[in-house]
């Protein structure tokens, strides 16, 4: 990986490791944060790069539409839907229930 991309990521991780406890984010509005609202995939993949990071509560990070679209990407078949359930978070069919109740907007909290 170049240095442009890891810089990219460690922005992405600084943002993730901001959403609180019980609330979710998208890819989108992370990318759109950053000053790179069209790069939400490139969110994604610093996503599912950061598994090995124990700080950064990649659960929290959903698709636009509340999707858990990067659930194979934890290990077990439910891994982020239990951590997600654990802070509190209702998921039903792969998809967060009451989205917009528990969305948390990186650029207003940060």
């Amino acid at each position: 990986m170049d240095k442009l991309n890891d810089n990219f990521f460690e922005r992405v991780y600084a943002v993730a490791r901001q959403i609180p406890y019980g609330k979710v984010t998208s890819y989108g509005a992370i990318a759109k944060t950053l000053g790179a609202a069209r790069s939400a995939r490139m969110v994604g993949w610093a996503m599912n790069a950061a598994h090995n990071l124990e700080d950064v509560p990649a659960h929290r990070v959903v698709n636009r539409k509340g999707l858990l679209t990067g659930k194979h990407h934890f290990d077990g078949t439910n891994l982020m839907q239990q951590l997600l359930e654990s802070e509190g978070v209702k998921v039903e069919n792969n998809q967060i229930v009451d989205f917009e109740k528990v969305f948390w907007e990186p650029e207003i909290g940060l």
